[in-house]
């Protein structure tokens, strides 16, 4: 692993505001989230139209073609919900359609390959999509402004198109081999057979278009009306066995969400179809091995946070039968406002620019679930008709005190993301860390691999104290790869929200309430309003 291949040090200031504040993977879709709360909006629908902005600022991690998770905190009744509007198989999936490859190495959620790569790249690695469903559920039932108001930035994002950065092009290289393959992602993406330059406007065309259909007709288009008719079409001239019913019969599931009690604060979480279980297995490990936390973190504490992050691994490994992930692509935003209300909101195509197929008709990338499943028989992931991703890394929390806003938190990365969540959580409750201080701290990996993972920052006594008893990787915290994941929170501090997103990730940023400008420099574009 890389010890000191980069030689500068990265930290990122929180930003403040007392009205609320929106922190995600893209700082124009951060603003774009911060504008609804000027408008008088709330924490959801800053969420909504974060999420929508993030798939066109960044959609090689998410978009409407994907599928994901929800927790939100109702301030006035002082209580959490979950929404789970993760991937479902098509009607049609048949297991012996998946041959497993043993000649191949394992998909990134720790499963078996099969023949042709089928349940990683092209049509047939395709869910039933949930974001679509999953953000107008919020919306309707929680969010206080219409979803053309809402969807109203991302629009306009997706028709001037956004400026590539060396980010972008980064992200592109990376995922080159399989936009290759799929004729309208490398018009897109790659034009003249080289990924996208930096300063290039980044167009997706149909996009916008999709998009403003959204705004119009909401899930119900998008599952049952033209747009659906387009989606399937697409889908079905590719090669997906996914028909017009499967996609109509798409449901969000609401459920209260599960807590844990940690040094006086409680965390809200989604159940065993997140890492909301090994988040709470290891904070009661934490309770256990430290009952009265020193001032500061010592390197004892690191060996026990190392320790409960394995042990929380092991068991929800020995639950799914499944080896450790290796990482994933992901996005995470968290949002808060001035009464209260927080989300936490995490969605995903799975793989870097998911099964790098993009639907000729509408612009939509999209998502390469099946991978979620394991194509071998009699797992509890096993591949079923209609089946919905059961088992996910993604780890969106809501923090209370008192039956009062504290933060939101979550993060992007595949198996890194409930380790870099349970830290950033641990050092804040533990250690009465504030936001910035523990976002900013160096980080460890552990998810019961042969070998705990340690940013040198940690400090040689850290170092040594975690080579006792493992393993040592040492790493240091990189743009790429991404080896700590990518956290993005918001926390209420004396009354004042501040937000925070990675210092890892570039583009990445938090807003309190403003007009919405397209420029990430100069914000001279004018206010977009529905």
């Amino acid at each position: 692993m890389n010890h000191d291949t980069e030689h500068w040090t990265v930290s990122k200031t929180a930003t403040t505001h007392p009205d609320g504040m929106v922190s995600a993977q893209s700082i124009l879709a951060a603003r774009a989230g911060a504008a609804m709360l000027d408008r008088g909006g709330n924490a959801v629908d800053a969420a909504v139209a974060t999420a929508l902005a993030l798939g066109v600022t960044e959609p090689w991690m998410c978009g409407l073609g994907g599928s994901g998770l929800m927790v939100i905190w109702l301030a006035t009744k002082e209580r959490a919900v979950t929404l789970d509007f993760q991937g479902v198989l098509a009607g049609a999936t048949d297991l012996a359609d998946y041959p497993v490859d043993p000649d191949l190495p394992q998909t990134l959620m720790g499963f078996p390959t099969v023949r042709g790569n089928a349940n990683i790249e092209g049509y047939r690695a395709i869910t039933i999509p949930g974001a679509a469903a999953g953000f107008e559920h919020a919306l309707r039932k929680w969010g206080t402004l219409p979803l053309a108001t809402v969807a109203a930035p991302a629009i306009a994002l997706a028709r001037g198109g956004v400026e590539a950065t060396w980010f972008t092009t980064l992200q592109i290289a990376l995922a080159s081999p399989v936009l290759a393959r799929d004729a309208t992602s490398r018009d897109i993406y790659r034009p003249g057979s080289h990924p996208l330059a930096p300063e290039t406007p980044m167009v997706i065309p149909g996009l916008a278009d999709t998009l403003n259909r959204y705004a119009e007709d909401g899930a119900e288009g998008f599952y049952r009306g033209d747009l659906a008719r387009d989606i399937v079409a697409d889908l079905n001239a590719g090669g997906s066995t996914i028909c017009s019913g499967d996609l109509a019969g798409y449901e969000v599931l609401e459920t209260p969400a599960h807590t844990h009690d940690h040094r006086g604060s409680t965390a809200h979480v989604m159940g065993d179809v997140s890492g909301g279980t090994r988040l709470r297995d290891f904070l009661a490990h934490g309770a256990a091995h430290i009952p009265t936390p020193p001032n500061r973190p010592t390197p004892d504490t690191w060996r026990h946070y190392a320790t409960g992050l394995n042990a929380a691994f092991r068991a929800h490994n020995a639950r799914i039968g499944r080896e450790t992930e290796k990482g994933a692509c992901t996005s995470h935003l968290s949002t808060a406002d001035k009464h209260g209300n927080m989300v936490a909101l995490t969605h995903t195509l799975l793989n870097r620019f998911g099964a790098g197929v993009t639907l000729p008709r509408t612009g939509l990338l999209m998502n390469n679930a099946v991978s979620y499943f394991d194509p071998r028989p009699n797992w509890p992931t096993s591949m079923a008709p209609m089946k919905r991703i059961n088992a996910s890394n993604m780890c969106p929390t809501v923090v209370t005190r008192g039956g009062q806003a504290a933060f939101a938190l979550g993060a992007s990365g595949g198996n890194h993301i409930m380790p870099a969540v349970a830290q950033v959580m641990a050092l804040m409750l533990d250690f009465g860390l504030s936001l910035e201080e523990a976002m900013n701290h160096p980080r460890l990996d552990a998810s019961d691999r042969a070998s705990v993972r340690a940013d040198p920052a940690l400090g040689q006594a850290v170092l040594d104290a975690l080579a006792q008893d493992h393993d040592l990787e040492i790493a240091q915290r990189l743009v790429f790869p991404k080896l700590y994941a990518c956290v993005s929170a918001v926390a209420n501090e004396g009354g004042v929200w501040s937000g925070l997103n990675d210092p890892s990730q570039p583009s990445g940023g938090a807003s309190g309430p403003a007009p919405f400008s397209a420029d990430p420099v100069s914000g001279s574009h004018q206010d977009v309003r529905a």
